[in-house]
């Protein structure tokens, strides 16, 4: 079974919202600064994930040595480095409600659409040139994807279309994406306190009626594995832009308890992940690291960590989405073939050289390819809200 199939996330636009009041807001509203706090967890976050693929379950093939000898503290850590995917819904639930307060669902579609396909275009078209690279390094045309299987893999739901993924983390971004389904329904009828308080209480009564009655295709739309990670950062939200009460924090104990409940099925898959380590991943540990980041999250919304706007962790936030769209294929591919055709380096050296390649070529990916083909695109997707008056034939 893949390790990864539990490892964003992350997810990018965000800014604080405006002045509270339970009213839908005005769209196009102008909106305030960033969370610089909220940035830097995301790209925690990633180094997290990244971490448990480097070292959490890597193998001696990726740095020449064994990560249980000489990086064995660092080892026992990274076994939980995936949680940092649960770590991306909660952050998602929070910032998505910034980035969609007061759209239409066309507006929030052409936010997401331009801020998500670039970078994961550029991505996907990377890891399909490394397998031609590859394949054509030995000889042979085995390992490169059809022209079937790219076209499915554009779409960002390969699995969905019945072709095999080339990067193994696009399966958080189909959860991504049906969440953001959810979130636009809520938009239809216009987004205010009530509303989403009332989304949240239906979300997550539905995602325990699925998990109970275990209805297959009902548990597709609720996600009833992850609807509580989503629940707690839309409620965190509600606590940022309207204040804390009693029933916020009742909500945030009930979706809280309910995905803890979750996680304890989800440690026992990774415990697999991990046989070969003499300790065991432990779930009350796995519940004391989310309960931790929530409140982290908690802190960097309406606490201390809020005053936190240094431009680096706005920077840490950009390169956040696509390090974590390449780490996995392309990171782990570079440690391999330094270890191959550079092994004077060493596996420490090997494994920090890996890490800065993949966040410089975040950078590069953000700078040449997502920022000016995110910006095309969303303009072109907003004219396309606003056609033309019909034109004689």
């Amino acid at each position: 079974m893949s390790t990864t199939r539990h490892t964003p996330v992350p997810l990018p636009e965000q800014a604080a919202p405006p002045a509270p009041r339970p009213a839908t807001a005005a769209p196009g509203r102008g909106r305030p600064p960033r969370l610089a706090a909220v940035d830097m967890l995301r790209l925690v976050a990633a180094l997290a994930v990244a971490a448990y693929h480097f070292l959490g379950i890597g193998t001696a093939q990726y740095w020449g040595e064994d990560p249980r000898d000489f990086a064995r503290p660092l080892h026992l850590a990274s076994m939980y480095g995936w949680m940092g995917v649960e770590a991306f819904f909660v952050i998602s639930g929070f910032v998505i409600c910034i980035s969609g307060w007061g759209r239409t669902p066309g507006q929030f579609a052409v936010s997401r659409i331009s801020r998500l396909y670039p970078a994961y275009w550029a991505a996907i078209a990377l890891i399909v040139l490394y397998r031609l690279l590859e394949a054509s390094q030995r000889g042979t045309s085995e390992g490169i994807p059809d022209s079937r299987q790219i076209l499915g893999n554009m779409t960002m739901a390969p699995e969905q279309l019945g072709v095999h993924e080339v990067d193994g983390v696009v399966w958080t971004l189909w959860a991504e994406a049906r969440f953001y389904l959810l979130m636009a329904l809520v938009l239809a009828v216009g987004t205010t306190y009530h509303r989403m308080l009332a989304f949240c209480t239906i979300w997550l009564a539905a995602a325990v009626f699925t998990r109970q009655m275990h209805v297959t295709l009902l548990d597709q739309i609720v996600q009833s594995t992850y609807a509580g990670l989503f629940i707690s950062g839309i409620v965190l939200f509600l606590m940022y832009r309207f204040g804390r009460n009693l029933l916020l924090w009742m909500m945030l104990g009930l979706s809280w308890s309910y995905e803890l409940v979750a996680l304890h099925d989800r440690s026992y898959y990774h415990m697999r992940d991990t046989a070969g380590s003499t300790v065991p991943v432990s779930w009350p540990v796995c519940a004391l690291l989310l309960t931790g980041f929530v409140v982290l999250l908690a802190l960097c919304a309406f606490g201390p960590l809020r005053r936190f706007q240094w431009r680096w962790m706005i920077t840490a936030g950009i390169l956040t989405y696509p390090f974590y769209l390449v780490h996995l294929t392309l990171g782990t591919a570079l440690g391999v073939d330094l270890t191959h055709h550079a092994s004077w380096l060493g596996a420490w050296p090997n494994l920090l050289l890996t890490t800065a390649a993949m966040l410089l070529l975040s950078w590069l990916i953000h700078k040449l390819v997502e920022k000016p083909l995110g910006k095309a695109l969303r303009r072109g997707l907003t004219e396309g809200l606003h056609p033309k008056q019909d034109q004689p034939v």
